[in-house]
């Protein structure tokens, strides 16, 4: 995995099975999108959970490092520990990545939440682990207002996110 000195490229280096994966810089959007949602969650985050950006990974198993845009866990869990939300935020050069690839991972190693925001189109969806695999709870989109009590009780207005 490449230390945090070569991270400063742009690029997110994650591990999936032994196989790197590499994402390309993101557009200005997608970095405003991903802060507007941290400032959001860390301010309803309660004490016992930790909000933080893809700098923290969580690593499932030997062979798979995960760099989710951001992550809420337990805030002294090891990074083995599923965390209880993920987030990405998509892009032109993720979408795939994360509407196909991610959600199979995220289920499969038991994240309990997952959501996409699409700063592009103002929309996040959110989805919610089953024991049958991720159910699509809600899709949100542009100035309408989402509440939901999972991680922890926080009301979402897409737009709000995306400016």
């Amino acid at each position: 995995m490449p230390t945090a000195e070569a991270t400063r490229d742009g690029r997110r280096y994650e591990i999936v099975d032994g196989r790197l994966l590499v994402t390309g810089p993101q557009p200005p959007a997608h970095h405003a999108a991903v802060i507007a949602l941290m400032v959001q969650l860390k301010h309803a985050c309660p004490p016992h959970l930790l909000v933080t950006d893809g700098s923290l990974p969580f690593r499932p198993t030997p062979t798979t490092t995960l760099r989710p845009d951001l992550l809420v866990c337990h805030r002294n869990a090891p990074v083995t520990d599923p965390p209880v939300l993920a987030v990405e935020v998509i892009s032109p050069t993720t979408r795939t990545t994360d509407v196909v690839l991610k959600r199979l991972l995220y289920e499969t190693h038991q994240i309990p939440s997952y959501w996409l925001l699409d700063p592009t189109s103002q929309e996040l969806t959110v989805l919610e682990l089953t024991p049958t695999g991720y159910t699509c709870q809600a899709v949100i989109q542009s100035e309408e207002t989402h509440e939901t009590t999972r991680p922890f009780p926080i009301t979402l207005i897409p737009a709000l996110l995306t400016k």
